[in-house]
């Protein structure tokens, strides 16, 4: 009887380890099937997930604020809408995961296009440009990319400039040491790193690079190298079912570089240093 007993429960359990699964796979999928822009609206908040070490998209205040270009247009965006934004942190090397698994609603993080996120996500439209720029320290003597010769590189795992790195191996890969770049979950452990010369140069987005050097006591101590990928578009990442979410940002997006708002924002975090093709649209 004891082992009759024992084999139902073994059954039940499994049964219902297999129903949860099965329920969860079933969310998902329909999460990643349905244009979920009436959800959205029902419950009044969109899910945004960020990476929360992002300088100056999506990072973190002292206190644990969340703060940055990207929070700042995203609530301006679904304001609009009267809907309020949740930033939720995320491993970035997963962001296509998770918004395909419907843990969060878009990706908005300094998210650049590429054919690769492209085949995953549908993006919005292009707000910002960026640039992969090479940074070192003066005293590290490196001035050009081919001076990296034999110098140990480092990138954020899962961003753009890894992705370069990779694409374009003559670059950089084929003559940096060990013929491999050190990986880093963020890029404030990488600027560590190169202060303390663990490695001699950074592949990092020419946004946080610029915010990044600008506040340091001593910017001259640092050097900006041009690399030569080609030219970066920053858009809102999110899924391909998800039609009318995609047509309400870049309706948004639109507006705001009518009013005047988009042109505060960058000038907010970036002065006149930042490039945003909606703005110039507007202009022409």
């Amino acid at each position: 009887m004891k082992t009759k007993r024992l084999l139902a429960l073994i059954t039940t359990l499994i049964c219902t380890l297999f129903i949860s699964a099965c329920s969860g796979i079933s969310v998902n999928r329909k999460a990643n099937a349905v244009d979920n822009w009436s959800h959205i609206k029902q419950r009044g908040y969109v899910t945004v997930g960020v990476d929360d070490t992002f300088v100056p998209m999506d990072f973190r205040q002292k206190n644990g604020q969340l703060i940055g270009y990207d929070v700042d247009l995203a609530n301006a965006v679904f304001k609009q809408y009267g809907i309020n934004v949740s930033f939720q942190t995320i491993d970035w090397s997963m962001n296509t995961t998770e918004l395909k698994n419907g843990t969060i609603d878009l990706i908005w993080n300094g998210f650049s296009k590429n054919p690769e996120r492209e085949a995953k996500v549908s993006f919005s439209k292009t707000y910002l440009y960026t640039s992969q720029v090479l940074v070192s320290l003066k005293k590290n003597k490196i001035n050009t990319i081919a001076a990296m010769k034999n110098k140990t590189l480092g990138v954020q795992t899962g961003s753009s400039g890894y992705n370069d790195v990779m694409k374009y191996p003559k670059v950089f890969k084929n003559h940096i040491k060990n013929q491999d770049p050190i990986l880093y979950d963020s890029f404030t452990n990488a600027f560590i790193d190169l202060n303390a010369g663990r490695i001699q140069g950074l592949l990092i987005d020419s946004t946080y690079a610029n915010y990044y050097i600008s506040r340091q006591k001593h910017p001259e101590n640092f050097t900006e190298i041009e690399s030569p990928f080609p030219k970066e578009e920053f858009g809102v990442g999110m899924r391909k079912s998800d039609l009318t979410l995609h047509k309400k940002i870049n309706y948004a997006l639109e507006k705001l570089a009518k009013n005047g708002t988009l042109t505060k924002i960058n000038h907010k975090w970036f002065g006149n240093k930042a490039e945003s093709p909606l703005l110039q649209t507007k202009k022409d």
